[in-house]
């Protein structure tokens, strides 16, 4: 089998033609900062779209979430619960307010935040008034239960909805559910703009301190007057109009991204295998990457350092480690499942819960038996898979042949 002429993506961008004229028309009309007619239309389509009275176009999911950190009032030492498996730019601004992250264990179902540790993180620390949804590679988590859950405790709700754009929980909009939400424009996202984020929320009074802290907090004065700390955290009218071009094109998007994780699905079945779930009755992913698992008794042995990973092959088995390698000699790109915040060296020392409670130093050396960690072990079995809405039916189908021979 020959290697691919041309790189097959994890996920790249997809232009259409309208974002160079939008980008072109900043250009023209000498619009090239933090305001003009792209940045006020994208955030009337996004709040039209999702279904939220507020939107504010910002640099960054990462700084999106920043600021809707700081308007929950997170304070130094103040514990945050946050989602464990998932990108590390969900839990930093947690930390750049000063506030510790509390990990929390993910279920099997949507890989996402479990609730019933949710419940055992509220036990444990019953002072917390924050938490920090994702919602995983567009599949929305278990959105009842977790919301049921925070209003129970008085919780804010921020809703990381930076990969899931367009995914919807009961016919409703992701980025609609958190007191704050966040989405990324981000360069390998369903929709891009390069860069950048937007902040979402029905609260005016929210929507307008985001505005003003984004733009280093001027105060209403004729010159440069500050009573608070600011941030340069405003979109360009110039990457808005990369969204802007973009935006029309997320349900076709979408629907490309759909029959990529179907063909997957129908192609792997008779693997040892399983794609990336979600409940069918409830939600509708926007099915940003396919991924997979692989069942426990067909995984060949593995074992990862903190920047390296080697195997032994075994016939009949496979493991993320082989799959993402071979993949890589034909010129594919996948990538392992988020590595789970609580095993990043920088987050080791921070609290971890499961839905049997404290999720640390609970072996014994004594005495057999071992702690549930459901986010580390779709870490070690799981990897997402080329999902480039450009791949052709016949480059996903090498790949589908590439994966098998790994079983072979």
């Amino acid at each position: 089998m020959k290697k691919f002429n041309n790189k097959v993506w994890l996920s790249s961008p997809t232009m259409h033609g309208k974002e160079i004229e939008y980008i072109k028309e900043a250009y023209e009309s000498n619009w090239m900062s933090t305001v003009g007619e792209n940045i006020d239309k994208i955030e009337k389509s996004v709040c039209e779209m999702v279904g939220c009275k507020y939107a504010v176009a910002l640099s960054s999911g990462t700084s999106t979430l920043h600021l809707a950190v700081k308007l929950a009032g997170v304070k130094p030492g103040d514990k945050v619960i946050c989602s464990d498996m998932t990108f590390d730019a969900t839990v930093n601004p947690v930390v750049y307010e000063g506030g510790v992250p509390v990990f929390v264990d993910t279920e099997y179902d949507t890989w996402n935040m479990d609730p019933k540790a949710l419940e055992e993180a509220f036990l444990l620390y019953p002072e917390i008034k924050v938490v920090v949804l994702v919602h995983l590679y567009g599949t929305p988590g278990k959105i009842d239960e977790i919301k049921a859950i925070c209003d129970k405790h008085n919780a804010i709700l921020i809703e990381d909805a930076a990969e899931s754009l367009g995914a919807t929980y009961k016919g409703i909009q992701t980025g609609t559910f958190g007191d704050y939400s966040a989405i990324s424009f981000n360069g390998n996202k369903i929709i891009t703009g390069s860069s950048g984020g937007m902040f979402l929320t029905d609260n005016e009074e929210a929507a307008n301190k985001v505005r003003k802290w984004s733009t280093q907090s001027r105060e209403n004065a004729p010159w440069y007057q500050h009573e608070e700390l600011g941030y340069n955290y405003r979109m360009s009218n110039v990457i808005a109009g990369v969204v802007r071009g973009q935006l029309p094109y997320l349900e076709e998007h979408i629907s490309q991204k759909k029959v990529i994780y179907e063909r997957y699905k129908e192609g792997l079945k008779d693997l040892p295998v399983q794609m990336n779930p979600y409940d069918g009755t409830k939600s509708e992913p926007n099915f940003w990457l396919s991924c997979m698992i692989i069942d426990k008794e067909a995984m060949c042995k593995q074992v990862r350092s903190e920047t390296e990973a080697i195997y032994i092959s075994e016939k009949g088995k496979s493991c993320p480690t082989e799959i993402l390698e071979t993949l890589a000699k034909y010129n594919a790109e996948g990538r392992p499942i988020w590595k789970p915040m609580h095993m990043q060296p920088i987050y080791r020392m921070n609290p971890f819960i499961t839905k049997s409670g404290n999720g640390r130093a609970k072996t014994n050396a004594y005495i057999e038996g071992s702690t549930i960690d459901v986010g580390m072990d779709i870490f070690d079995r799981g990897l997402c898979l080329p999902s480039d809405n450009k791949m052709t039916e016949e480059e996903q189908d090498k790949i589908i042949e590439i994966i098998k021979e790994c079983f072979q």
